[in-house]
């Protein structure tokens, strides 16, 4: 039995593939660009060259495409797009055609051969994750296919971007106090969360099942496989990613807390203060969302003592360094012995749980309950 995982980030899509019998520290595994990164690289080869650009597919995640479709306009080339793969700047049409200055264009006309390179947008591509594999001699048939995505949702006119995205985190831990509350199985997925919806429209042709999960929760439920950090009746995890940091506030698997804010406003001193509000219970959401953050959330009501050691303060994610001169002495979690790879773990546990029925053969391996072969036992 095979089960694939695919992380997708803003710098890379980290992937690994379980397999029944093979222990997770065995595991196949690819740390490579992520889709918008490679989708900017292909752009900047057009602006080289000077060629317009028709965009398709669907969408997906912005940052690195997104400034490098604006260095394209900027140069005096065109950027045409059809609806769903113009959605990867800004839900608000008008806006990408006012504020970008792309040309939005239907599907049908899209079909018509144009004198521009045709990009495909997608943040979930199996044909080529499969190709990778199969280049190593190892066949995909994945009894089903769990893939995490960063999605703010797709906020009605006037509301706020952040506000919109918090306010979902806050209803998903109040109709389940639970972190694969942000998982979804793809028919299952809210139709507001449109970066989801679209790696669902991408992998439509899988003959197994897909889940879909937020990156910061797969990445913080990840983080507790690490024995160190799940020995803690209590823990404080942060994922600092590219783009957003997120922490939550744990006790015995119920969420306590959490808050959301992007890595580029935060400094040490920033994120320590934040992080000791959360453990003292003294968080409060204006005080994040007025500071350009998302927000927070706390229902606890007695404080966590960061010199006690009694809980866990882990961290995670691409930018944990800022956390490294912290007098707060952060555990950096590994769980499995790879850090890269934490994501694609809580996505594990998220199957577990949305597909009782793989249930069986994942949790006894990622507890250690079963005897792991080695890989040429297993091939054989």
């Amino acid at each position: 039995m095979q089960i694939l995982s695919a992380d997708i980030g803003t710098g890379t899509q980290d992937i690994f593939l379980f397999q029944k019998g093979l222990g997770l520290d065995n595991g196949y595994k690819l740390v490579m660009p992520s889709p918008t990164m490679v989708t900017r690289r292909r752009l900047q080869e057009a602006t080289r060259r000077g060629d317009p650009v028709l965009l398709t597919g669907v969408t997906m995640g912005g940052g690195p495409c997104h400034w490098a479709a604006e260095d394209h306009l900027r140069a005096g080339y065109r950027v045409y797009a059809t609806p769903d793969a113009a959605r990867t700047f800004n839900d608000d049409l008008d806006w990408v055609v006012r504020e970008m200055g792309i040309v939005v264009i239907d599907e049908e006309e899209a079909l018509h051969p144009k004198e521009a390179v045709r990009l495909e947008l997608r943040d979930f591509d199996y044909p080529g994750i499969r190709s990778a594999f199969e280049a190593f001699g190892v066949s995909l048939e994945p009894a089903a296919v769990a893939v995490a995505v960063f999605d703010h949702g797709a906020a009605p006119p006037g509301v706020s971007d952040r506000l919109f995205r918090f306010e979902y985190l806050e209803r998903q831990i109040l109709a389940q106090n639970r972190l694969t509350a942000f998982a979804f199985r793809a028919e299952d997925v809210p139709p507001f969360l449109t970066r989801m919806k679209a790696v669902s429209g991408s992998a439509r042709s899988l003959a197994c099942p897909l889940v879909v999960m937020d990156t910061a929760p797969a990445a913080i439920q990840g983080a507790l496989l690490d024995p160190f950090v799940s020995s803690r009746p209590q823990q404080i995890v942060a994922n600092v990613g590219n783009f957003h940091t997120l922490a939550f506030r744990l006790n015995a698997d119920r969420i306590e807390g959490l808050f959301e804010h992007h890595t580029g406003l935060l400094d040490l001193p920033r994120l320590e203060h934040l992080l000791v509000s959360l453990a003292d219970g003294t968080l409060n959401h204006r005080e994040v969302y007025e500071d350009n953050g998302h927000g927070a959330w706390l229902s606890a009501k007695g404080a966590l003592h960061l010199e006690s050691g009694h809980f866990a303060l882990a961290v995670t994610g691409p930018r944990r360094s800022m956390l490294s001169a912290s007098s707060l002495h952060p555990y950096f979690a590994v769980p499995y012995g790879d850090m890269m790879l934490t994501g694609c773990y809580g996505l594990l546990v998220a199957v577990a749980d949305l597909l009782p029925d793989l249930a069986p053969v994942l949790r006894p391996a990622m507890e250690g309950r079963s005897a792991p072969v080695a890989p040429w036992e297993l091939e054989s």
